[in-house]
């Protein structure tokens, strides 16, 4: 007990955790982005898969969201526990720093991560719970009785601030994935040094993909290719 202890209060202990929770995110957002893709095959499709998640696999995705949320916790935690102790080490920040190797995407992961982190609260009461509605599409339902996700999707992407906020907000998750896949194998010990550090290949196709494969879906309301 006192040894998990420890381990939690260490700083290298809190950057497992949040490696650890980061990589658990990363794998729900492909899956989900995999799931969201079914709305370019159609309708009966897309909202086929939504009923399957609620009715047959319910249980499942109860639990794959508990553990996701257990996750996002963690993560936000161990990355706001990080900072203070960062910022505790050094009071005084430096007057003047260069980027060095250093990129985009790891000097906005704080801005960016509060952005996904509101964006997560808003895509639940958006399409799961439906508390948010900008569309008037709440309870809606196709010829086969289920709910209608397909039309909730296009009728909430036609609403230009509706598009626009989430794709700015895949834009962030872009950046965050390509910065925070890489630091976690390295954290995680997967990853050795390299000459070249701002060559992470396998970091930038896994954010290419997952930022294209959200933001395909947006823009394909908009272009009028799903409709």
């Amino acid at each position: 007990m006192n040894s998990l202890v420890a381990f939690y209060r260490s700083t290298i202990g809190k950057k497992i955790l949040m490696a650890v929770s980061g990589l658990i995110g990363i794998g729900f957002v492909i899956l989900h982005m995999a799931g969201n893709l079914q709305v370019f095959i159609g309708q009966n499709k897309i909202n086929s898969y939504g009923a399957m998640l609620h009715g047959p696999l319910a249980e499942v995705t109860w639990l794959l969201r508990l553990v996701l949320i257990v996750a996002v916790i963690v993560h936000v935690l161990m990355a706001y526990q990080l900072t203070q102790r960062s910022a505790a080490a050094r009071p005084i920040d430096y007057q003047h720093r260069s980027p060095q190797v250093s990129t985009l995407a790891s000097r906005t992961m704080k801005w960016g991560g509060i952005l996904l982190l509101v964006f997560i609260v808003v895509h639940i009461l958006h399409f799961t719970t439906e508390a948010i509605d900008p569309a008037g599409w709440r309870g809606m339902t196709d010829s086969q009785g289920h709910r209608d996700v397909y039309g909730n999707i296009v009728a909430s992407f036609r609403i230009w601030w509706v598009a626009l906020f989430y794709i700015v907000a895949m834009l962030a998750l872009g950046l965050h994935l390509y910065h925070g896949a890489w630091a976690s194998v390295r954290t995680l010990g997967f990853a050795k040094p390299s000459p070249h550090p701002l060559h992470r290949r396998i970091a930038l196709v896994v954010a290419a993909i997952v930022w294209l494969g959200f933001t395909l879906v947006p823009v394909g309301v908009i272009a009028g290719i799903i409709r």
